[in-house]
């Protein structure tokens, strides 16, 4: 089988869009020595450059942001180290270490000056650099300072960035002696740690300078308002006695206590002058405590108990009525009165303690009265008193601070007081492997470089010179498509049967109006089947269509331009159908037998109802139905909606149309196909190229005319026809 899809190009169209890749790749082998030179080429230079090229090593040092001050360092204040570094405060810290004042410091510790690798004023200048220097062009190095100098070398090797998402930063130095390498890192962390040191030392030492400044005078304020205090303190009395209280304050306290106490005595004095005369007149004197206790009381009872001892002692000898009984009596008599006396005058001197404290309650009352007033009048006193005192605390706790924090700046502005917010967490060790040049990528990269840009000089000449035109503007210089000697497009079969000895004969007239025709349409090609190869074939015909969707099937719509006895659409469909799952829609014919397509859109049958299978076929067929093929015609957005259903479940979907068909009716179905098809059986057939000449104003998709190559006409017999099981 011989198959072959031939484009013409359009009229105004570019080259790019329909692009012939076995030519472009013919011309890409033609071309070889011109890729394959250049990255041999490249792959040689840039081995002898790896190895030429003096190696550099890199040392690396690491520092870690976080807060160094503890508790030793920053008495009474808890701060989580770290909590301050946040990503711009890293990348703040890593231009600090890119500073300039950081750099001449650590170029004087590393001794780049008079270094040939950094210094350009070291050594004797040559000739070409002393001719720049006379015109005009480069500066003497001697014109700068040493540091200067260095410092763009400098900068060209250092490489200061932090590590992730981290508080880590990495500073990175290269150099073409390692041991050099290592040390300018480590003494550039170390100059980074000692610069920050100072600047928290130079903060506390300002500190304290403006603290100190502070002080003298907030002290000489704090005296002022102290003296005032005192002056309106002593101006209006307010004197402070114990427990921080006024003098006025506390004479108050005590006049409350001192009437409390009166009362109290009052009350006490003519409570125990009640009881006694109560207990006298009750006979119950002695039964008085106050009574009891008198000296002179205890004495009378005495000499009444001696003298009542004595009346018994005489009563025993003597009667009632002797003088000596009489006299003893007399005296007892008296001594009761005595005592009796003793009792009034105890009463009587409660009732006077009554009566004194009664006066002393009158008189510290008038005296509290009196120092009411005294004290209501001085609240006004003590509220400006308050107030001029407030003022002496405000003053004395600020001035407390101030001195307070002037301490505490002078003992950080000590040494190693105040240390750096970061330490050293890697140190820099003398690298053993070189961090430039890397050999095998750099050699791999260029030379792959080197091949793709020669590969798309090639491809870009050829695409430019028109080496990859499309099939059609080649056909006339092969013998077919492929290289195989088929015929092609401006070349057919009969062309090529006619041909002797390298020359041509001319063409039927009728051939080269179809060549003309085909030519003006520009989107035309045809398609030679070989029916004996059908995996041939259905390779072909997917080259003649565009891809769908992912998931669906091509839609092709074949036209039946053929003389009768030659290829039909059916006969595609089968020869589809030998390696694929392919249904055919016929809609060419009118036949009415059975159920068909218009059942399905009617809604009065399935697709198992209408899919039929020939025995001994693997290919399915939907007849038009018993409405006619005008009724599916009609139905162009039913249609679309069954054609989805088929195209997600076959490999090919046929749909088989007259080349009679008007515009109208095919114009549907050519808007959501792959490709067309017109089965024109050979070469010759006007009719066939007229229609699908006519195709080309109707759809975007590729158009091909069917040859069957077949020395004798192919019939397919239509047997009867058995439904599709569901």
């Amino acid at each position: 089988m011989t198959a072959r899809y031939d484009t013409v190009a359009a009229a105004g169209e570019s080259r790019s869009d329909l692009l012939d890749l076995p030519a472009l790749w013919a011309a890409i082998k033609a071309k070889k020595l011109w890729i394959i030179g250049p990255t041999l080429a490249a792959l040689g230079l840039s081995f002898v450059a790896v190895n030429v090229i003096p190696p550099r090593y890199t040392g690396q040092a690491q520092l870690l942001l976080q807060s160094r001050d503890s508790y030793f360092t920053r008495p009474g204040q808890s701060e989580v180290a770290g909590q301050q570094f946040d990503p711009e405060a890293v990348q703040s810290q890593v231009q600090v270490v890119l500073s300039r004042d950081l750099a001449r410091e650590a170029i004087k510790r590393i001794g780049l000056v008079g270094n040939p690798e950094f210094d350009s004023g070291a050594g004797a200048l040559g000739a070409l650099r002393k001719i720049g220097v006379l015109v005009g062009i480069g500066a003497h190095p001697a014109d700068r300072s040493p540091e200067e100098r260095v410092l763009e070398a400098y900068y060209d090797r250092l490489l200061v960035f932090p590590v992730g998402r981290s508080r880590i930063v990495a500073v990175e130095f290269t150099s073409r002696d390692p041991a050099l390498a290592a040390k300018a890192a480590n003494d550039i962390a170390a100059v980074y740690l000692e610069m920050e040191e100072a600047a928290k030392q130079d903060t506390a030492r300002s500190a304290s300078s403006w603290l100190s400044t502070m002080i003298d005078p907030l002290r000489k304020k704090l005296a002022e308002s102290e003296a005032k205090v005192e002056a309106f303190r002593s101006r209006h009395g307010l004197l402070v006695g114990a427990n921080n209280t006024t003098i006025t304050a506390q004479q108050l306290a005590d006049l409350s206590t001192q009437l409390s106490n009166a009362r109290n005595q009052q009350a006490e004095a003519q409570a125990k002058a009640g009881i006694i005369r109560d207990a006298i007149k009750s006979g119950r004197t002695f039964d008085i405590p106050d009574v009891a206790n008198n000296e002179l009381v205890r004495r009378l009872i005495e000499q009444r108990v001696n003298l009542r001892a004595q009346i018994a002692l005489e009563s025993r000898n003597l009667l009632s009525e002797h003088p000596r009984i009489k006299e003893l009596n007399a005296q007892l008599a008296d001594l009761e009165g005595q005592i009796r006396a003793a009792a009034e005058r105890a009463v009587r001197t409660l009732e006077n303690e009554a009566k004194i404290a009664g006066q002393r309650v009158e008189s510290v009352t008038a005296a509290l009265d009196g120092q009411k007033k005294t004290a209501s009048g001085a609240n006004d006193d003590e509220v400006q008193l308050r107030a001029l005192e407030r003022e002496a605390r405000t003053q004395r706790e600020q001035l407390e601070q101030y001195m307070l924090r002037y301490r505490e700046a002078l003992a950080r502005d000590a040494q190693n007081a105040t240390p750096a917010d970061a330490r050293i967490i890697s140190r820099a060790v003398e690298p053993t492997t070189p961090s430039f040049p890397k050999k095998l990528p750099t050699m791999v990269v260029a030379t792959l470089a080197t091949f793709l840009v020669a590969l798309a000089a090639v491809v870009s000449r050829e695409l430019l010179n028109g080496g990859a035109s499309t099939p059609a503007q080649d056909a006339p210089r092969r013998k077919g498509p492929n290289n195989r000697g088929e015929p092609g497009f401006g070349a057919p079969k009969d062309e090529e049967e006619d041909r002797e000895g390298g020359e041509f004969k001319a063409p039927p007239p009728r051939r080269e109006r179809i060549a003309g025709l085909l030519t003006h349409g520009g989107r035309v090609g045809q398609l030679h089947l070989d029916l004996a190869d059908p995996e041939a074939g259905a390779a072909d015909l997917s080259a003649c269509v565009n891809k769908p969707s992912e998931g669906h099937a091509p839609l092709v719509v074949v036209l039946d331009g053929a003389e009768p006895g030659e290829a039909s659409p059916r006969a595609l469909a089968q020869l589809l159908s030998e390696r694929s799952r392919c249904i055919l829609i016929d809609l060419a014919s009118d036949n009415r037998d059975h159920a068909g397509f218009s059942e399905l859109l009617a809604g009065e049958a399935m697709f198992s109802d209408i899919i039929t299978r020939e025995p001994d076929s693997r290919l399915h067929e939907i007849a038009p139905g018993r409405a006619g093929r005008a009724a599916v015609l009609a139905a162009s957005d039913i249609v679309d909606v069954a054609l989805d259903a088929l195209c997600e479940t076959y490999d090919w979907v046929l749909v088989a149309a007259a080349s009679t068909d008007d515009a109208e009716a095919l114009a549907p179905l050519l808007g959501r196909a792959q490709g067309a098809l017109v089965m024109a059986g050979h070469v010759g057939n006007g009719h066939a190229v007229e229609a699908a000449y006519r195709l080309t104003d109707l759809t975007g998709a590729p158009i091909a005319l069917v040859m069957v190559e077949a020395p004798e006409p192919v019939e397919i017999a239509v047997p009867e026809k058995e439904p599709v099981p569901a």
